[in-house]
């Protein structure tokens, strides 16, 4: 995925340094294996801790939204499978 979805309309509102943080956990996922994921996940929250980067429920489901009309019908699945454990 490339960064044009964050000139994405919707997503005017949202903090660049959010967004930026997203688009930099995309890129430094891409090559982990399935295994390697969470500890990678715990570290990126860490690090989201650290600087503070916290999203609203209107923030994630927005960045959702966009990051879906980029996705493909597997890749779409998958997030709203994702979406639904989260409110779980």
């Amino acid at each position: 995925m490339n960064s044009d979805w964050m000139n994405d309309p919707a997503l005017a509102e949202i903090d660049k340094a959010k967004l930026e943080f997203l688009q930099a956990l995309v890129f430094e996922s891409r090559t982990l294996k399935r295994e390697q994921m969470l500890p990678f996940l715990m570290a990126v929250a860490k690090r989201g801790q650290a600087d503070h980067i916290t999203f609203s429920n209107e923030e994630i489901e927005n960045i959702v939204a966009v990051i879906k009309k980029e996705s493909s019908p597997e890749e779409a699945a998958t997030i709203d499978k994702m979406m639904r454990m989260r409110k779980k």
